[in-house]
């Protein structure tokens, strides 16, 4: 749930007129640290403030949602932990309009977030279809609901794992057509890009 304004800065405390100084200390570390271990631990601690919109404007000033979208591109067997904390951080930041916005101006987010479909790591998944759930507005809805994605949602809404299942019909449901699901669902192999979903 968003806080008013008002209400935010009644929150804010003379402890949090530092906030600022302590986010850009975290995003220098990420960007100067060789340990992978640090890099994980400074990532999660972003993508955790990402959560609280008191950190919103701090985390936009220091173009930490490019940071996120730029964690999502590597590899998964480099890091698999880098891109889960990545796409988690866009997942707490995307709800509000003003971070959605600027996720979706990045041009390689949206292309990110669906390669993060295909994870082996299941909250790295779960956060992807939250994300592209919560990009999908009607200037951004024929970049992500394709048919390759509602092709890989059916595929989710089918699978063993409640969690995958259930979000992936949420998806189908709130976001799709019923001639989208059909067009999917014939499987018009090799004319769109198909998104493998893993394999549990």
């Amino acid at each position: 749930m968003f806080s008013s304004f008002e209400r935010l800065k009644r929150k804010t405390t003379s402890k949090d007129l530092n906030r600022s100084d302590y986010l850009q200390a975290l995003v220098t570390e990420f960007q100067e640290t060789q340990d992978n271990s640090a890099k994980e631990q400074v990532l999660a601690n972003l993508a955790n403030f990402a959560y609280d919109p008191i950190n919103y404007q701090y985390l936009r000033d220091l173009r930490v949602i490019d940071l996120f979208i730029d964690c999502i591109d590597i590899d998964e067997d480099v890091n698999g932990s880098i891109v889960e904390y990545g796409i988690g951080g866009l997942c707490n930041l995307a709800p509000e309009p003003e971070n959605r916005q600027l996720i979706l101006d990045h041009p390689a987010s949206i292309e990110n977030a669906i390669r993060c479909l295909s994870s082996s790591v299941e909250e790295t998944v779960l956060s992807a279809i939250t994300l592209l759930m919560q990009l999908v507005i009607p200037d951004s809805r024929s970049r992500i609901v394709t048919t390759a994605v509602v092709e890989c949602m059916q595929n989710f809404a089918t699978m063993q794992n409640a969690r995958y299942r259930n979000l992936a019909i949420i998806f189908l449901e709130d976001y799709c057509s019923a001639e989208e699901r059909a067009l999917a669902t014939q499987g018009t192999s090799g004319q769109y890009l198909y998104i493998p979903v893993p394999k549990k």
